[in-house]
């Protein structure tokens, strides 16, 4: 089955080579507002995207056997977080019995 894309990215619908070339001149700073110690007290710094985990995954490379990956996708949509769970799970209880 193929799936139809479209063959380019859509646009912003600027010119923006024409926004790139323009240079301001300086007649145009006096229309800029001065910032005052009011305003930049009101400014607010956003961050983008998710708040940081207190408990960061890590990225690793692992070969695993085709049978072994095969019946965890076998258990649908989320095998990885389930396949971390049952890691996380043996890897404590192994570390309660050393500990023992």
């Amino acid at each position: 089955m193929t799936v139809s894309k479209p063959a380019s990215r859509p646009t912003s619908k600027s010119d923006l080579a024409r926004v790139d070339a323009h240079r301001i001149k300086p007649a145009e700073y006096k229309l800029l507002p001065q910032l005052s110690d009011e305003m930049l007290a009101r400014a607010v710094v956003k961050k983008g995207g998710r708040p940081q985990s207190v408990n960061p995954r890590q990225l690793i490379s692992l070969r695993l056997p085709a049978d072994v990956v095969a019946r965890w996708r076998a258990t649908g949509p989320g095998w990885q977080t389930r396949m971390a769970e049952r890691l996380s799970k043996v890897s404590v209880g192994s570390r309660a019995k050393s500990e023992a």
